[in-house]
């Protein structure tokens, strides 16, 4: 039988994530501007990547997907 072990930094570090998304509802929107007014608020500076295509990749993979026959 396996026992699971409780790594209490993981345990600390999902409170504190589960803690700050219940102040906004679980609200995706919500939270990302929060973190974002932080992230300014910090005066740190922060690498910012140029955006990726996506869509060189999904039409790459859609071409490679065989086709399903009739059902």
């Amino acid at each position: 039988m396996k026992t699971t072990m409780i790594d209490p930094i993981v345990a600390e570090v999902r409170a504190v994530r589960d803690n700050h998304a219940s102040k906004y509802g679980y609200d995706l929107s919500r939270i990302f501007r929060d973190l974002k007014a932080r992230q300014e608020a910090s005066g740190r500076e922060f690498v910012k990547y140029p955006s990726r295509v996506a869509a060189k990749w999904h039409k790459k993979r859609i071409k490679q997907t065989p086709k399903a026959g009739p059902v």
